[in-house]
Formats: C-alpha cells, structure tokens, sequence
C-alpha cells in the first residue's frame, strides 16, 4: 500500500505500526544517504540521515505529525517548538493536526541567536513560556548538543521542556546527554533500524 494511500485510509483503520512502516519506507527513499560525510559535530561518518526531504514531503508531514502526536504524555503541553531550522518543518504540521485532533498545541520556534532588530527575540511565537510546559521536536539527534541548545533558552525563559521527540537518534549520545538532564527523549526511529537493513 502507498503512503498516500495509507494517509487517506489513516482516519479509518490504519494502524500507527502502518504509518511508521509508511514513513520508514519514506526516510529511506528520501532522507537515508550511504556516503561519506562530515555531520554538525565535526564527525565523520559514512551515512547521513537528511529529514527535510522527508519532512517537506506532503505525505511524510502527515504521518511524522501523526506519530509525534500520538507520542504525547497525558499531561498537558502548552507548546511545541524547537531550534530553527531542523524543527520548523515539525512544529506546522503538529499544530494543524493538534487542532483537527480536539487538543490545540501553539507552536514556537528558538533562533540559535536572537534577532537582530524589531524583538530580538531569541523564542519567536510566544510572548511568554514562563511556567509553561513544552514538547521540543528535532529532525535528527546525534550528540544531542542541538535540541539542548534549544532547551537550554526555553529553560531560561521558564519554560518546563517536558520532552524531546526527534524522528531520528544516530544512537551517537544524545540518550545519555538527555538522560543526564533529567529530560524523556523519545527517538520515531533509531539508525540501526536502516543500518542494519
């Protein structure tokens, strides 16, 4: 069964196993790349995994906001946010489908420096998180240092980063940084999964 296919009929019967089978189908077309590469860590490595391809797909969109979504705690998340620019594709897609779903998550997005005129704001789509709790997307995780450099400005406005969803983990520390700061990190996918292939 296509994606598109999967993507009509997910309203009605199919499975979340379904969409993520759909979506790794689509990863590894789009955004799974077998040559060698320097990452954002100064890392070198044989593989890259490149999301926007994958997160700018029609398709792809849906069904990652999908799984994010349903990835949800019970608990209440005031925003979904995170570092420009590998969570801006993310943050529209799961606040439109937060809406059609009854449970309406704003979005916000962290600039990694702070603009230079009109606000200079450094968290852009939310005149204040003091207190307010917060889902922190990102497109791959590595070290982890990326997404922390987010969580780090959202802590210092007040914001609580309750979780951090990434739609893929290299499986190269990111576990263990989050782990250390007391944050749930919950990876769609994880390398091996298309390594190991």
């Amino acid at each position: 069964m296509t994606a598109l296919r999967l993507m009509e009929k997910a309203t009605i019967d199919t499975s979340a196993s379904d969409l993520r089978q759909s979506v790794y189908e689509l990863i590894r077309r789009k955004s799974f790349i077998q040559k060698p590469v320097t990452l954002s860590s100064g890392k070198y490595s044989n593989h890259y995994f490149d999301m926007k391809p994958t997160m700018l797909d029609p398709v792809g969109a849906n069904i990652l906001a999908e799984l994010i979504f349903a990835s949800l705690p019970s608990s209440r998340i005031d925003y979904v946010g995170g570092l420009e620019l590998g969570a801006v594709p993310l943050i529209g897609p799961i606040v439109m489908l937060s809406a059609h779903k009854g449970r309406p998550i704003p979005g916000l997005i962290v600039r990694k420096k702070p603009k230079e005129h009109g606000t200079q704001r450094l968290v852009e789509g939310a005149d204040d998180v003091q207190g307010k709790n917060v889902l922190v997307v990102d497109d791959v995780t590595t070290t982890g240092d990326s997404a922390l450099k987010s969580i780090r400005a959202l802590q210092t406005a007040g914001a609580n980063v309750v979780l951090i969803i990434s739609i893929l983990d290299r499986e190269e520390g990111a576990t263990d940084l989050y782990k250390r700061e007391g944050i749930a990190f919950r990876p769609l996918f994880r390398a091996s999964e298309f390594l190991n292939q």
